[in-house]
């Protein structure tokens, strides 16, 4: 028995982690797969690499894309596999207990958190875009709006019920919340890069 409220709408939370999760593990997949080619040959042309500003290389020769002492995809690898098993398991009709809720949200948190470094390190400090790093990007954003609205609104936090009331409409607009950090993460990169001269 768990001890918390079920949300609304679990199929759409399920469908989301499912689909997330599979195109995140995707670009790890891809970024691995380049990785062991620069590995095996430094020289080699990756298929990633479409310029000087979009392009996987520098990221992954970069420490930056060795933060944990090994190359970060496998981060990816491994940690989007949890998003895909829990909204399988959410569309099979599994609950999960308070105390698994706020350890899956504090992974989210700790994705986003990685995610919003990489980026200002690919931005300001590397001066690329990494395309497959990028699918990360747009992945992880929704997927952290969404559980962490969805626990909120559930009553996981325990925060008041007008605040649940807010959260829970919150949870509606999560579509637009991912489109505004779109916009938001748009802004930062064309600030560092200045991107529409480079095409213009």
């Amino acid at each position: 028995m768990t001890d918390e409220t079920p949300t609304r709408r679990p199929w759409a939370l399920a469908i989301l982690l499912i689909i997330a999760g599979s195109i995140g593990w995707f670009a790890a997949f891809m970024l691995t797969v380049e990785k062991f080619q620069l590995l095996t040959n430094p020289a080699a042309e990756l298929g990633c690499d479409f310029s000087l500003l979009v392009q996987c290389r520098a990221n992954l020769e970069s420490w930056q894309g060795s933060l944990f002492g090994f190359p970060n995809p496998i981060i990816g690898l491994a940690g989007w596999v949890a998003p895909v098993v829990v909204g399988a398991a959410m569309l099979a009709g599994a609950r999960f207990n308070r105390w698994f809720w706020i350890l899956f949200n504090i992974g989210v948190v700790g994705a986003l958190a990685l995610v919003i470094w990489l980026i200002s390190q690919s931005v300001f400090v590397l001066g690329t875009l990494c395309p497959w790093c990028m699918v990360t990007w747009s992945v992880t954003i929704p997927v952290f709006w969404a559980v962490t609205l969805r626990n909120f609104s559930s009553g996981v936090f325990g925060v008041p019920p007008r605040a649940r009331r807010f959260f829970t409409s919150a949870y509606g607009w999560v579509p637009a919340l991912t489109i505004v950090s779109y916009i938001v993460v748009a802004l930062v990169a064309q600030a560092g890069l200045d991107i529409l001269n480079y095409i213009f």
